[in-house]
């Protein structure tokens, strides 16, 4: 979406997807992409004695805008602009804050804002000349998250991922990869975990909740680019296994990039999501299934503790 345009994609708007998430996620940062400088500037155009034309610009930053709380622009001294003779330009500060703004709305949490592919070591897998299964699968699920993302630059309708897999093989860091790579290029997406997702669409039955059902998954629906994580061997009961099949079955029809990742196979899928379910994601994403010796945390935990894993 560039500038002001409004994308019409079967009958919704993301102009309208936008007020919703303004109301209905409001500590997830201001969600138009392309208006989030937090900065009102007015130009008042006075002629001089020598008809030299001077402009005279007052700005007003909001003071979540800072780089830091309490911390003062060295560029601009928090005006959210740089003058340059009678030129005024956007501050650096102020691309830093729509990318952060961008990170809170996609709901991405501290920890996953440091997911990147060049971090994604292919050392945790096993690659042995007896067994290179492993290793060569999560190569290919690499190389399948990188192209997603340079896919999706071109194509706003590129098939999905499913990332399958034991707890602690990659899934979660790839899909956060993927968020990054696209958040820092000005996509709009966001990130859902899965058991949270549904506790927030129960706690609309509340009265004291100022959101409807209807909003949160619309918001599912419709956003550019989704990516469902953990959606696991959780207690599903007939209600939460029709969100999810609402959500999927959505994004299929509209064409929407989803990336998903699961510790579920696919007889299990089927199992616990039904036949319905399963079909969609066969016909919406490419499978790719991740598998390391060990849990990765683990690893990285026995690592940082000085400690070896027991040889079996």
């Amino acid at each position: 979406m560039k500038g002001n345009e409004i994308v019409v994609r079967g009958g919704f708007h993301l102009e309208r997807t936008d007020r919703i998430i303004e109301r209905v996620l409001p500590n997830q940062g201001n969600t138009n992409m392309e208006d989030r400088t937090g900065i009102q500037t007015t130009a008042n155009l006075n002629k001089t004695n020598q008809n030299e034309s001077e402009i005279k610009i007052q700005s007003t930053v909001q003071s979540e805008t800072n780089i830091e709380a309490g911390s003062v622009c060295p560029l601009c001294g928090d005006r959210g602009i740089v003058l340059n003779g009678d030129t005024a330009a956007p501050c650096s500060c102020m691309e830093k804050k729509r990318i952060e703004n961008s990170f809170k709305y996609a709901r991405l949490s501290r920890e996953l804002m440091n997911c990147r592919f060049e971090k994604f070591s292919l050392a945790y897998y096993k690659n042995t000349q007896q067994d290179q299964e492993d290793y060569l699968n999560a190569q290919k699920a690499l190389k399948a998250a990188r192209e997603f993302v340079k896919n999706v630059r071109e194509n706003p309708n590129e098939v999905g991922l499913l990332f399958t897999g034991s707890v602690g093989s990659g899934k979660t860091f790839l899909a956060a990869s993927i968020a990054n790579e696209l958040l820092e290029s000005n996509f709009k997406l966001l990130f859902l975990i899965v058991p949270d997702l549904l506790d927030e669409l129960r706690a609309t039955f509340s009265n004291k909740s100022e959101n409807t059902e209807y909003d949160l998954l619309d918001i599912a629906r419709t956003v550019p680019i989704l990516i469902l994580d953990d959606l696991g061997a959780h207690n599903y009961t007939e209600w939460s296994r029709n969100r999810i099949y609402s959500i999927l079955n959505y994004r299929m029809n509209e064409q929407l990039p989803t990336v998903i990742t699961t510790n579920l196979d696919f007889d299990e899928i089927d199992h616990y999501l039904g036949e319905r379910t399963c079909s969609r994601l066969l016909q919406m994403c490419r499978i790719f299934r991740l598998s390391a010796p060990q849990d990765i945390r683990m690893q990285n935990y026995l690592k940082r503790e000085g400690l070896k894993k027991d040889k079996k």
